[in-house]
C-alpha cells in the first residue's frame, strides 16, 4: 500500500483514515497526517509514493510539496492544529460506518470534492517547518488569523499570500472534551474555507500538526515455548540515553553549558533552502566538537562551535554571544543572548536575540523552540546584513553562561510565558466576580430599615406625603 497518493471520491476519507493508522503501526517514527487539498476546479499534482510505515523527513516534506502545490493556487490555507494523532481519527472520524457521529464532516466534504493529498506519517522535526516550506513556495510572509478577521478582508486572487489558523486541541483533563474541540476545529474549516467559496478565491489548504496527540509505545514479538504453549510476548525497548551538554572549560572549570537536539542552520540558494543539522556533529559520545575561540568571564561570554564542510563552505561557526548586566529595577543580574554569529568562509551573518533570550544570572535559559522564521526569536542585525540568507532553528534548547557550578545546568528559566491564556481568562473571570459581589454588598448596605411601626392597639400612623 502506498503511502501517498492523490485521491477523490467517496472512499477517499475512509481510506485516509485507514491508511494512516497502517502507516503508523508499521513506522519506526510516531508522526503526524499531513493532509492536503485545492479548491473546485483544480488538482494537485501527482507525488511519488515513498515505501509503507516510512516516515516523512523534512527533505521528503519540502519535495512531496513542491511536487503537488506546483499546478494549485498559490493561496495557501495552513490549519496547524496544536496536536493530532492517528487516533483522533479512528476514534472521531465515523472510520466504521457512524458517519453521523464524525467530528470531520468538513474536512471530509473538502476532501471528497476535490483532488488531495495525504501524508501517514510525518515527523515532528518536519510538521514544525512546515510554514516555512510553504511561506518558501510563495516567497510571502504567513498571516496568522481567524475566521472573523478573514471575512473583513477582500482577497486578491492574484496575490499569493499565506494564511496560518491556529487550531487547538484538548485532553481528558481540561473542561472541553477532545471530540468536542475537534469538531470546533472542523468548523472552524468549513468557516474558512466557504468565506473563500463566497469571495471566489482559488485556495491550496493544508492541515496537520506541530506533535502527535499519542505516542505509541512499539513492543516487538518474541514467541516462547512454555509446556508445549506458544505465548506472544511484547518487548518494550529500553529508553535511549540523553547525551550530556556540551562543555566548555576555563581553567580547569566549566563555565558554558550547551544543549540542544537540533541545531539546524538553513540557507536560500539555488531557489531552494539547504539545511544541515550541526547536533549530530556537536553531542554525542565520541563527538567532540573545536570551541577554538571561545571565552568566559564574569560578565561576558562567548561560545564558538567550530565545523569543517558544512553546506559546502569548507570553514564554518556557529557564535554564541552572552553578556551579564545589573539591571537597577529588579535589583539583580540578568543574562541576555545578545548576538548569535555564523560565519562561513570569511563572511559573518548576525542575528539578535537579546529581546527574547534572557533568564537571571544565576539560572540557565531553556526553550522549545528558538528559531529565526517561525514566531522568531533570532531577527537579522540589519536589512542588508547576510542573515536575511539564513535561518536558525534550534529545537529543545538550553544554554547557561554565567554561574555554572558542575556538568549539570542549574534551574531553567523557561521561555514560556506564565500568563498563559488559560491563566488570563481566570484572572478575567475572577475579577468579574469580585465586581459583582461588592456591588451586591454595596446595594445590601443601602438598604433602610423602617423606623416607625403601626401599633394595633393605638391610633393608625399617619405619615405625610411630605415626609
Amino acid at each position: 500500500m502506498s503511502a501517498v497518493r492523490t485521491v477523490s471520491g467517496n472512499t477517499g476519507m475512509i481510506a485516509l483514515f485507514l491508511l494512516c493508522v497502517i502507516a503508523a503501526a508499521k513506522s519506526d517514527e510516531q508522526g503526524t497526517c499531513l493532509v492536503a487539498w485545492a479548491s473546485d476546479g483544480f488538482a494537485l499534482s501527482p507525488v511519488s509514493a515513498p515505501s509503507a510505515g516510512h516516515t516523512v523527513s523534512v527533505e521528503e516534506l519540502e519535495s512531496h510539496l513542491n511536487t503537488a502545490l506546483s499546478t494549485a493556487p498559490h493561496n495557501l490555507l495552513l490549519f496547524l492544529q496544536d496536536k493530532l494523532s492517528v487516533d483522533d481519527f479512528t476514534l472521531y472520524g465515523g472510520v466504521f460506518g457512524n458517519k453521523q457521529d464524525s467530528v470531520f464532516q468538513n474536512l471530509e466534504a473538502a476532501l471528497l470534492s476535490s483532488s488531495s493529498l495525504w501524508l501517514p506519517s510525518v515527523s515532528s522535526s518536519a510538521t514544525a517547518l512546515v510554514s516555512t516550506l510553504l511561506q518558501n513556495q510563495i516567497d510571502a510572509a504567513p498571516l496568522y488569523m481567524n475566521p472573523d478577521t478573514l471575512a473583513q478582508l477582500r482577497l486578491n486572487a492574484s496575490v499569493a499570500a499565506l494564511l496560518v489558523f491556529r487550531l487547538p486541541y484538548s485532553g481528558g483533563a481540561d473542561m472541553m472534551s477532545t471530540k468536542e474541540v475537534l469538531s470546533g476545529n472542523d468548523e472552524v474549516i468549513g468557516q474558512v474555507l466557504s468565506i473563500m467559496k463566497a469571495q471566489s478565491v482559488p485556495y491550496t489548504a493544508v492541515f496537520t500538526a506541530l506533535w502527535p496527540s499519542r505516542v505509541i509505545e512499539e513492543a516487538s514479538p518474541a514467541v516462547h515455548s512454555v509446556w508445549s504453549r506458544s505465548l506472544l510476548q511484547s518487548r518494550r525497548e529500553e529508553p535511549t540515553a540523553t547525551n550530556p551538554p556540551l562543555e566548555f572549560k576555563e581553567k580547569g572549570s566549566t563555565c558554558i553549558l550547551l544543549w540542544a537536539e537540533k541545531l539546524v542552520v538553513s540557507q536560500y540558494r539555488s531557489g531552494k533552502w539547504e539545511r544541515h543539522d550541526l547536533a549530530p556533529n556537536t553531542f554525542g559520545e565520541g563527538v567532540e566538537p573545536s570551541l577554538s575561540g571561545s571565552s568566559c568571564n564574569e560578565t561576558h561570554s562567548r561560545l564558538v562551535l567550530n565545523y569543517k564542510d558544512i553546506l559546502n563552505y569548507h570553514s564554518f561557526k556557529l557564535i554564541f554571544v552572552m553578556n551579564r548586566r545589573h539591571y537597577k529595577v529588579s535589583a539583580r543580574h540578568w543574562f541576555t543572548m545578545d548576538l548569535v554569529h555564523l560565519e562561513y568562509d570569511g563572511k559573518t551573518a548576525t542575528f539578535n536575540g537579546s529581546r527574547y533570550i534572557y533568564a537571571p544570572a544565576e539560572y540557565s535559559y531553556r526553550c522549545e523552540s528558538v528559531s529565526s522564521s517561525r514566531y522568531p526569536q533570532l531577527s537579522p542585525h540589519s536589512d542588508k546584513d547576510n542573515a536575511n540568507d539564513w535561518q536558525i532553528s534550534l529545537h529543545d534548547f538550553q544554554i547557561q553562561g554565567f554561574n555554572v557550578a558542575g556538568k549539570d545546568f542549574s534551574y531553567a528559566s523557561d521561555c514560556a510565558s506564565f500568563f498563559t491564556p488559560g491563566i488570563w481568562m481566570g484572572l478575567v473571570t475572577s475579577l468579574l466576580m469580585v465586581l459583582v459581589l461588592t456591588y451586591g454588598l454595596h446595594m445590601i448596605m443601602q438598604l433602610r430599615t423602617m423606623d416607625r411601626f403601626d401599633d394595633p392597639k393605638g391610633p393608625a400612623i399617619s405619615v405625610p406625603q411630605t415626609e
